[in-house]
């Protein structure tokens, strides 16, 4: 097939070079409503719904269909699918497809918020899985095979094994032989691999959760391909996940309306890792690593490293060597029109661009502005790890149906009532029905402390956590 076809975006855009007449939804009638309004106008005109010759995102015959034809060409898979609404989609969709109600399922403990909703809706059981620590970095990485070992050892009625491959920091981990062992066992493996869209682009990057065998794999096209918030893709290669069970949900659980330009730059974007070329890869390395070469001068950040093929080089973490957190960091660059992805205690994450060969980006004026902020720099690293988790445990199901608010700093041992996710990156560090650790209120603490934003924990500013009564069941 030939990567460099986007047949929805052409239908579409032969579809706006009628002129056509709207006398159909969406009520903006091609932007006609709002043709004075800055910004719209253009993307309005191809915001069209299921016409004549634009095909049916549920029921895919022709342009849709050759879209996601292409998708699964480009990716190796049997069967992909476009999502417009994100990979969260995605993760319900290939877990309510594999699990039932009262199933085992393995869950990596620093997975999404999606993953943990899922196993809500599918009623499933999660036994959770500690993830490794990068002292390094100050973080929490993959989950290594011997943990899941020992889960299996302790839990071998499994159902599913839900790992997220990459990490926000872009860490990877030896997935290939955590697919392997699974298989061994009949033991399908699900991957939200939100942020490796781009890992089929060459021998620079890690290689894919499709490429190692994954049977269901979710990734984010919007994240580092260039396509439009929301956009997504879904990947099956499966003896143990029908292909027709991720449809079914699919379709429950996307809109019905799904958005034609969102869906047009999944083409686009596809058709863009889809003719990634060695030349490209080549520049691309050569544009980052002179990038990193020119951040190693600033004296109060530390440019921190992968192992080779263990880490998405697009994801670059730059580390407070200066007594300012990771969030300050983060403020101090916004006021230079510098935007990064996200921030931690430690550390703040730039998300770089794929580019082709001959792109440019703004590194330079980047620079300039990194160069004018005046701070000490210190010595001593950050290596503070405030996620850290048992290697196996569970969730209490049974506990009081009483809550109370109690000090965060006398929560301790307690169940917890709420679940806190620190966002950017959407992973919970604390669960509802989770035993509170030291760990638990040292990094809550620690997070809190160093201006971290929360989903979840009304009352977390004031210092006070959510917890269950402690009185006998």
């Amino acid at each position: 097939m030939n990567q460099f076809d986007v047949p929805l975006f052409e239908a579409l855009r032969k579809h706006n070079e009628k002129k056509p007449i709207s006398l159909h939804v969406p009520g903006h009638k091609n932007g006609l409503l709002l043709q004075s309004t800055p910004f719209f106008q253009e993307i309005l005109d191809i915001d069209v719904t299921e016409l004549t010759n634009l095909d049916d995102l549920h029921s895919p015959e022709g342009a849709i269909l050759e879209a996601e034809q292409l998708l699964a060409d480009a990716y190796k898979a049997e069967r992909s699918f476009f999502l417009v609404n994100g990979s969260t989609v995605g993760n319900l969709a290939m877990m309510m497809a594999t699990l039932k109600k009262g199933d085992i399922a393995f869950i990596q403990r620093n997975c999404h918020k999606s993953v943990l909703n899922g196993i809500e809706l599918t009623g499933a059981q999660p036994v959770l899985l500690g993830p490794e620590q990068h002292e390094d970095c100050g973080v929490a990485g993959g989950v290594s095979l011997d943990t899941i070992r020992k889960a299996y050892t302790l839990y071998p009625e499994c159902k599913a094994i839900i790992l997220t491959y990459p990490n926000y920091y872009g860490i990877t981990f030896n997935l290939k032989e955590i697919i392997q062992f699974a298989h061994e066992k009949h033991i399908p493996v699900l991957i939200d691999e939100a942020h490796g869209a781009h890992f089929i682009g060459g021998e620079y990057f890690p290689p894919s959760a499709v490429e190692l065998g994954a049977d269901v794999v979710v990734q984010s096209a919007h994240k580092t391909l260039p396509a439009m918030t929301m956009g997504s893709f879904l990947h099956v290669n499966s003896e143990y996940v029908s292909i027709e069970s991720v449809n079914h949900y699919l379709r429950i659980l996307q809109s019905s309306s799904p958005s034609y330009p969102i869906m047009a730059s999944l083409d686009l974007a596809r058709s863009y890792i889809g003719t990634f070329e060695k030349e490209d890869e080549h520049f691309l390395k050569e544009t980052i690593e002179a990038f990193k070469k020119e951040l190693k001068t600033l004296d109060f950040v530390k440019v921190l490293e992968f192992p080779i093929h263990q880490g998405d080089p697009l994801k670059l973490t730059l580390q407070s060597r200066c007594d300012k957190t990771g969030f300050e960091l983060q403020r101090i660059f916004e006021e230079k029109g510098i935007y990064t992805e996200m921030a931690d205690p430690n550390n703040v994450l730039l998300v770089l661009p794929l580019l082709k060969k001959n792109m440019l980006f703004p590194f330079d004026e980047i620079m300039e502005q990194l160069r004018a902020i005046n701070l000490t720099a210190i010595q001593e690293d950050r290596k503070n790890v405030y996620f850290y988790k048992e290697k196996i445990s569970t969730l209490h199901r049974e506990h009081s149906n009483q809550e109370e608010y109690v000090p965060i700093a006398n929560a301790e041992n307690s169940i917890c009532a709420d679940t806190i996710i620190p966002y950017p990156p959407g992973v919970p560090l604390l669960l509802k029905g989770e035993m509170i650790t030291k760990e638990d209120v040292k990094g809550l603490t620690h997070l809190l402390n160093s201006g971290a934003r929360f989903q979840g924990g009304q009352q977390l500013t004031q210092g006070m956590l959510k917890i269950f009564s402690q009185k006998e069941i």
